[in-house]
């Protein structure tokens, strides 16, 4: 009942910039929080960024400076800019909606969206 469709991946060059999307649908009662994730080949899934309904943010050490994460409540949409791309943020990146649903009540409910490609060459 609750769907996440990212868009904004793809193949960009070392230095460059993409901004990722990601439209949450559904029988949304309320947000609370969203966050990138990503996960590279051979690796572990990481948290990228998060940023909660009330704007606080986090993100990962390696990503500090680089990217921003945010949000438009209205439009139901979180956003990854991510600036001065290196090689090694190559991975697939994964929305992930924690929030409140409407069912017969309000539920809480984690959903992760697809992902999306991110290469980055040198």
């Amino acid at each position: 009942q609750v769907q996440l469709v990212e868009s904004g991946g793809g193949l960009v060059q070392a230095g460059g910039s993409l901004r990722l999307s990601c439209v949450v649908s559904g029988s949304i009662f309320k947000i609370n929080a969203m966050g990138w994730y990503r996960q590279a080949p051979g690796k572990q899934r990481e948290l990228v960024a998060a940023i909660t309904s009330g704007g606080s943010t986090n993100y990962a050490d390696s990503v500090k400076g680089r990217f921003t994460i945010s949000i438009d409540n209205a439009k139901n949409t979180v956003y990854l800019q991510m600036n001065s791309l290196k090689p090694e943020d190559t991975a697939v990146y994964y929305c992930n909606f924690q929030g409140l649903v409407v069912t017969t009540k309000p539920a809480y409910l984690e959903v992760w969206g697809p992902g999306t490609l991110v290469t980055v060459s040198s």
